[in-house]
């Protein structure tokens, strides 16, 4: 067989692998090495599986990650959600749909000190879905607007996504970090109109809230500026060039841990939880990158990632109907795998294709990203909505009904940042 046939068969095994629930980063090693194996011969591939794992770990990107997992965990798990939605309702809270966009903002802020959009959508269940009940809010809003809200964890900076990719498709993170800021606030606004349209229309969907005075807003501040300023340490840091991305996920996991201490949200508990969590995720998405960056070697000496991108550009199509399959591709991607997952498995495929189409790599990434999002809150495996029903006594297919009107938003979201490039790549210009 010629290289090329031997990647593409490898690619035909591998996914059968995944869909007879292999682990990801097991089927990628067994594929890679096998296939290795078969074109450089047993010798070259057991060096290349001997050797990967070490370069891998001693990549120095790497750190970024048990660093950035830490950090989002501490947060979780320490209670600073609450103090960012009770911040948010003050401030909203009267107004129709006050208290579902007061979630909006909360899982914006805690997004951007978390990274994970399944801790967000856990943690904001638990904080926002009570005080939605209480005020008699439509069970389809209230569960939609927190699945939705949670997929802003992987968008806003810092993000897991966009640290895996720059990662993998070595681009750089701090600009990926840059990029998704506008269209993380684009989000929020996008969310936020589209909860005031839905009230406007239905009032009883979303039932003001009692009015706070201006003392009692400016005092509920005071809960968030500890969270703010990390925010702004981290990126600050790095925008201005002060410190590496992977500098920055130390100061922010020690940030974390010490803002928690002094603001007594800390316990030896959830310190030991947060670090178990950390170590527990950290070697799985490892393990992962492993099986990518082996799966890689296997996939560049075959010459069908080179042969992908020349065959796709040289289609008498315009390159925006061959991107709008790749769209198609990862929202179905995003319903049955994780982020993280579908991120280290498609990159060395999807990559060179999309180089390939002279599209800007940071802009894909931001798309792709987004992309993944909108697979979490869709069926039949939208993760985010299962997540939803493990916390509340909502039938699944209530919450898939309330998440419909943010699926379309979200679908309106990418369509403006695909044909409105510099959304994303205007901060990561002038960084």
């Amino acid at each position: 067989m010629s290289p090329e046939l031997t990647g593409l068969i490898g690619i035909i095994i591998l996914v059968v692998l995944i869909f007879f629930r292999i682990w990801i980063g097991a089927a990628m090693i067994l594929v890679g090495f096998l296939g290795y194996a078969y074109l450089s011969g047993w010798e070259q591939a057991l060096i290349v599986v001997g050797r990967e794992p070490l370069t891998t770990i001693a990549f120095y990107p790497i750190t970024a990650v048990p660093l950035f997992i830490l950090m989002g965990a501490v947060v979780a798990n320490t209670g600073v959600s609450g103090e960012l939605y009770n911040t948010a309702y003050k401030w909203i809270g009267h107004l129709r749909g006050g208290l579902a966009m007061s979630t909006v903002a909360a899982c914006a802020g805690f997004s951007a000190i978390c990274g994970s959009s399944m801790a967000t959508a856990a943690t904001m269940a638990r904080v926002a879905l009570p005080e939605m009940k209480k005020h008699n809010y439509d069970d389809k809003l209230a569960t939609g607007v927190v699945a939705a809200g949670g997929t802003m964890g992987i968008l806003i900076p810092p993000s897991m996504g966009f640290i895996l990719y720059g990662i993998i498709c070595e681009q750089s993170i701090g600009k990926l970090f840059m990029a998704g800021i506008i269209p993380g606030i684009l989000m929020t606004v996008f969310y936020s109109s589209l909860i005031y349209i839905m009230c406007r229309f239905n009032p009883r969907m979303g039932p003001p809230g009692p009015i706070t005075g201006f003392k009692d807003k400016i005092f509920a501040l005071k809960n968030t500026w500890a969270m703010l300023c990390l925010f702004l340490l981290v990126m600050g840091g790095i925008y201005m060039g002060i410190f590496t991305p992977t500098e920055a996920g130390a100061i922010g996991a020690f940030g974390a841990i010490f803002i928690s201490f002094i603001g007594r949200w800390l316990t030896w508990k959830n310190l030991i939880g947060s670090i178990i969590e950390t170590a527990q995720t950290t070697a799985m998405i490892v393990f992962m990158i492993i099986g990518a960056f082996i799966l890689m070697r296997f996939l560049a000496i075959s010459n069908l990632p080179l042969m992908m991108g020349e065959f796709v550009a040289g289609l008498a199509v315009n390159r925006y109907l061959i991107f709008l399959a790749v769209i198609l591709l990862y929202i179905i991607l995003g319903c049955f795998l994780d982020i993280f997952a579908a991120i280290i498995l498609t990159c060395p495929i999807i990559f060179p294709t999309i180089l390939a189409l002279e599209f800007d790599p940071i802009w894909f990434g931001v798309i792709m990203v987004r992309l993944m999002e909108i697979g979490l809150v869709t069926p039949p495996f939208g993760m985010n909505v299962f997540v939803m029903a493990s916390v509340t006594d909502v039938p699944i297919g209530t919450i898939f009904r309330g998440v419909i009107p943010f699926v379309i938003t979200d679908l309106v979201h990418i369509a403006l940042l695909i044909f409105v490039p510099a959304i994303s790549l205007f901060l990561p210009s002038i960084s």
